[in-house]
């Protein structure tokens, strides 16, 4: 399977359990395969045949600026929701990282994969 991938995308969003995160932006980092069969671009050489990574970005962008998680988990699934439903993505890998919330680690947060990996 060809895969199409967004690597460190930085967004900031109100996201967390405590009082005061809910008072300030973070940042979070998405990285995401998609699983997108490239043969057709490839052939083509036409942005018109391939996923448009761009407006992908674009799109998660908008949506996590605007959204208000308590959870990583929460917000992770609502990206992967978003890239399937909205674009030509059969499958899809998401990483959120969310920087400093621990002491000492460079990052925490989750890894999901959803839809049909064939």
């Amino acid at each position: 399977m060809d895969r199409v991938f967004i690597e460190d995308l930085r967004i900031q969003t109100v996201i967390g359990v405590y009082d005061w995160e809910r008072e300030i932006t973070q940042t979070i980092s998405l990285d995401l395969e998609m699983g997108f069969d490239i043969s057709a671009a490839a052939g083509s050489d036409d942005i018109a045949d391939t996923l448009d990574y761009k407006a992908v970005a674009k799109r998660l962008i908008a949506f996590v600026e605007s959204s208000e998680f308590q959870l990583v988990e929460a917000l992770a699934h609502h990206c992967a929701r978003i890239v399937l439903e909205e674009f030509p993505v059969t499958w899809l890998r998401l990483k959120l990282s969310k920087p400093g919330a621990v002491r000492g680690s460079s990052a925490v947060g989750v890894i999901i994969e959803r839809g049909d990996r064939s």
